[in-house]
């Protein structure tokens, strides 16, 4: 799976909620892969970083399903990956970065579904 692009805005101070569905191309039904379903996530983890710089050593936020601040929702339509941030925690964060988010199997494997920009709007009511 090639991981799509898409850049996120935070508002510091603020809750910071998304919803991410996940589909592939449904090759059964449509071999020319034009057609989608949702992708299966059952049993599936998932770990998203925010970094200043891709190099950087140090995450801004690091948010995964065993810390609660990402969860996979199995829906009617499929799964979703939601992402909540309490604004306690995005006060904390002062600068803009990068991230990318991952999901892992049941079996362990890793594959990065989303990357792109961080960006965050500094907080002026503290």
């Amino acid at each position: 799976m090639r991981a799509g692009t898409h850049n996120f805005f935070c508002e510091q101070g603020s809750t910071f909620s998304r919803s991410i569905y996940i589909e592939q191309p449904d090759l059964i039904a449509d071999p020319t892969g034009a057609t989608f379903e949702p992708y299966n996530l059952v049993g599936y983890s998932a770990r998203m970083q925010v970094r200043r710089t891709i190099d950087a050593s140090t995450f801004l936020l690091n948010l995964t399903t065993e810390n609660g601040c990402l969860t996979v929702a199995e829906t009617a339509d499929g799964n979703d990956i939601n992402i909540d941030i309490s604004s306690s925690v995005t006060a904390s964060v002062s600068t803009s970065g990068v991230y990318d988010l991952e999901i892992e199997s049941p079996s362990g494997v890793v594959s990065r579904i989303l990357q792109g920009n961080f960006t965050v709007s500094q907080e002026v009511t503290r």
